[in-house]
C-alpha cells in the first residue's frame, strides 16, 4: 500500500511538472488525473492497520465480482475498494451456497465488514447464482439439474448471467473473476486423477476464459478483467495439490494470452495478481486434520518468517492492489502478474531453514 501511495503522490507530480524527460502536457495527456491520498484507520479485522483513501472516481461504472459468497475472501475486498470509489457492485455466487449468502447480506451479518471510509456501508445491488464450470445451459448436467441445492434456480451458466447482466445494466466495466475450486486439492499431484485435475483446471482457469469469451462485447471500452493467481504457479507448495498449482500456472498464462486478444478484440485489459496467504473461509478448508494446523495456517506463518517484509498480509491489500489494476491510473497496463505478497515471490532460499543454523 506504501508502494500505490507513493506511485499516485509520483503521477501528481508527473502531472504537475514537466521534466527534461517528460512529455509534454499539451501533448499526449490521459483525460483522467489523480488528487492527493490519505491514510485512515481501519475499522475491521479483516483490514489492514492502515487504510488507502484515494479520491478515484469510479461513480458510473459497473464492477461484476465472480465468487463472492462471504466477507472474508480477497473478491469481497476488491468488491469494497471498488465500491468506495463509487462503483456500483453486482456479484455471481456458487448457488448452492447463495441463499446462505443472500440471507447473511439481509441479517446484516456482514456489516462490520461492509464499512466503507465515509462510514456508509457497501451495497451488493444485485446477486446473481453463478456456476461457473458452466458455459451455456447444454453444459449442466443432469445430476446438477436435479441436484436440491441448485432446486429453483436457473440461468446460473456464464453465458445466461453474461446476457441477465447485460438486460439489467447494458454494458459494465469491470469484471473480477474470484473464483477456485480443486476436489481433490489436498492430494499430492502424484495421486491425483485425471478427473480431479480436469475440474481443478476448468473450475479455477478455464472459468476465467469464459467469462472473457462471453463478458467481453458487454464490457465498456477501457475495461478491465482482473483474477487471483497464487506463488503455487511457478514454486513448489506443498500441500496445494490436486492440480491446483497447474490451474494458477494456466491461469497466468491465460492472462497474457488474453491481454492481447481481448485488448485488441474489445479494448479491455487483463491482469491477475497473485496474492499472498489469507485466513479466508475457503483456503482454510484446505488440508484440515484435528490438532494440526490448516494449510493456509502454515503458508501463513512461512510468508511472515521468510518474506521481505515482516507485516501481516490483510484482505483490503489485495483490494487496493485491484482498485488501481481495475481503475484509469493502470490504463495502459495488462498482461500482468502483480505479487501483493509482502515480497515472498522474490525469496531462494527460506530463511528459516534449520540448514542456516550455525
Amino acid at each position: 500500500m506504501l508502494r500505490l501511495s507513493l506511485l499516485l503522490t509520483a503521477l501528481s507530480a508527473i502531472i504537475s511538472t514537466t521534466g527534461a524527460f517528460g512529455p509534454s502536457l499539451a501533448v499526449g495527456r490521459s483525460s483522467f488525473r489523480v488528487s492527493s491520498t490519505s491514510v485512515k484507520p481501519s475499522r475491521s479485522a479483516h483490514e489492514s492497520k492502515t487504510e488507502l483513501s484515494m479520491s478515484l472516481d469510479l461513480k458510473g461504472k459497473v464492477a461484476f465480482i465472480a465468487g463472492v459468497a462471504d466477507s472474508t475472501g480477497y473478491g469481497w475486498a476488491i468488491a469494497k475498494a471498488l465500491a468506495d470509489a463509487g462503483a456500483t457492485i453486482i456479484v455471481g455466487t456458487w448457488p448452492p451456497v447463495l441463499k446462505i449468502f443472500e440471507r447473511g447480506l439481509s441479517k446484516g451479518q456482514f456489516d462490520d465488514d461492509s464499512t466503507l471510509s465515509d462510514g456508509s456501508k457497501m451495497v451488493i445491488e444485485k446477486v446473481y447464482p453463478l456456476d461457473a464450470v458452466f458455459d451455456t445451459p447444454d453444459d449442466v448436467p443432469d445430476d446438477i439439474k436435479n441436484n436440491k441445492r441448485y432446486a429453483g434456480l436457473d440461468g446460473y451458466t456464464i453465458s445466461e448471467v453474461a446476457k441477465a447482466i447485460e438486460a439489467d445494466y447494458g454494458k459494465i466495466d469491470i469484471l473480477v473473476h474470484s473464483l477456485a475450486n480443486g476436489p481433490e486439492v489436498t492430494k499430492p499431484l502424484l495421486e491425483t486423477s485425471r478427473k480431479g485435475y480436469l475440474a481443478a483446471s476448468s473450475a479455477s482457469a478455464y472459468s476465467f476464459v469464459s467469462l472473457v469469451q462471453k463478458f467481453g462485447p458487454i464490457m465498456n471500452p477501457e475495461g478491465s478483467a482482473l483474477s487471483l493467481t497464487y506463488i503455487a504457479s511457478e514454486k513448489v507448495v506443498p500441500g496445494y495439490g490436486g492440480g491446483m498449482s497447474s490451474a494458477k500456472a494456466q491461469l497466468e498464462s491465460d492472462t497474457r494470452t488474453l491481454s492481447y486478444e481481448a485488448g485488441r478484440k474489445y479494448g479491455m485489459r487483463v491482469n491477475t495478481i497473485s496474492a499472498g496467504p489469507l485466513k479466508s473461509r475457503a483456503a482454510s478448508a484446505i488440508g484440515k486434520e484435528p490438532g494440526q494446523k490448516t494449510f493456509i495456517e502454515v503458508a501463513i506463518d512461512y510468508s511472515r518468517s521468510n518474506a521481505p517484509l515482516e507485516q501481516d498480509l490483510y484482505s483490503d491489500d489485495v483490494g487496493n492492489a485491484g482498485l488501481f489494476l481495475c481503475s484509469p491510473l493502470a490504463r495502459t497496463i495488462t498482461g500482468v502478474t502483480l505479487y501483493v505478497d509482502n515480497g515472498l515471490h522474490a525469496m531462494g532460499m527460506a530463511i528459516d531453514s534449520k540448514a542456516l543454523n550455525q
